[in-house]
């Protein structure tokens, strides 16, 4: 395992977009660090990646815990002795709520994931790519189609989202001098059981509630893959995936 090439860390990888994306890694012949709070969740994803489950690794990880992500980035030195690959994936969200009745807990719930997980996660990533050789790797950052406009009701979601974007765009300058490249997915309305609920109605807009259309989870893993697979000195700084019918583009 320790002589595979290519390495790469997913959190959030026990379900939806996570596990698409380890398995769409995994079956490209990366070594895979599957990260999540739930051990049988990250076993359910190997056990569904057949005979490739050999070149992946289950460790439960909180990615607000700093603590517990340290522990993650030092079990993937120890056991591949390199870092090609982050995916920052891991997240959460709230249900629909007006900006006024929404807690503090409820923010702070999302933002200690989705943002400072992210955060925690890259800085491990960007410190062990620094000084591995050969230097550098690649920290893909997932943003959603959140970075870019909201849904309503879904302010902790929202703002940790458009943080994404500058932690993204921060990390790719900073990262050149190391040949880290960071770039951002921007996935919007994937089958996962996050959005199952937009095939039956989710509010919009203007007040009222529709169905939004939706696409397979796997293209967002063949579209990691493909972002992956470019050398170093070329990034996509930031990638928009969505169901093409969805409401976003226009007027909706």
């Amino acid at each position: 395992m320790s002589e595979t090439p290519r390495v790469a860390i997913v959190t959030g990888a026990g379900s939806g977009i996570g596990r698409a994306v380890a398995l769409a890694l995994l079956n490209d012949g990366y070594a895979v660090v599957l990260a999540g709070r739930r051990h049988d969740a990250l076993a359910e994803t190997l056990a569904s990646a057949g005979p490739q489950a050999k070149r992946g690794l289950a460790v439960p990880t909180d990615v607000s815990d700093p603590k517990s992500v340290d522990a993650l980035f030092a079990r993937t030195k120890e056991t591949f002795g390199r870092l090609d690959l982050l995916f920052n994936n891991a997240g959460t969200g709230t249900p629909a709520i007006s900006f006024g009745d929404l807690t503090w807990e409820q923010w702070k719930g999302v933002i200690d994931v989705n943002l400072n997980g992210a955060f925690l996660c890259a800085r491990a990533a960007f410190a062990m790519m620094r000084e591995q050789r050969p230097m550098g790797g690649r920290i893909i950052n997932n943003g959603s189609i959140s970075a870019h406009a909201p849904r309503p009701g879904s302010a902790p979601y929202t703002a940790s989202k458009h943080a994404i974007t500058g932690l993204t765009k921060t990390i790719s300058l900073d990262g050149r001098p190391f040949d880290i490249a960071c770039g951002q997915i921007d996935i919007g309305n994937a089958v996962t059981p996050m959005t199952a609920r937009m095939a039956e109605g989710v509010p919009q807009a203007n007040g009222t509630i529709a169905p939004e259309p939706r696409m397979a989870v796997e293209h967002v893993g063949q579209a990691v893959v493909q972002m992956a697979a470019l050398p170093l000195e070329t990034n996509v700084q930031f990638m928009t995936i969505m169901a093409t019918k969805m409401p976003f583009v226009g007027r909706g």
